[in-house]
């Protein structure tokens, strides 16, 4: 998660100097684009290992639930 916020400020930073530097606007903007691609990428690989952990924890859990006939 840290990764997304340093390229979301990343981009954020580029914006701002796209604001100030008319000449070189367009190169800024799609730097700007490219790191928040990375944070949209990073979040995702983020949320599906997040994903697959609970998978991982609600087949154990089921294990654990199934009764035993005596």
């Amino acid at each position: 998660m840290e990764n997304v916020r340093r390229y979301r400020a990343l981009a954020s930073l580029c914006r701002q100097q796209a604001a100030y530097r008319p000449l070189q606007n367009w190169q800024l903007l799609g730097q700007a684009e490219h790191f928040e691609h990375l944070a949209e990428t990073a979040l995702k690989a983020h949320f599906d290992a997040c994903n697959v952990q609970r998978q991982d924890d609600a087949a154990a859990a089921a294990v654990w639930e199934t009764p035993v006939a005596a």
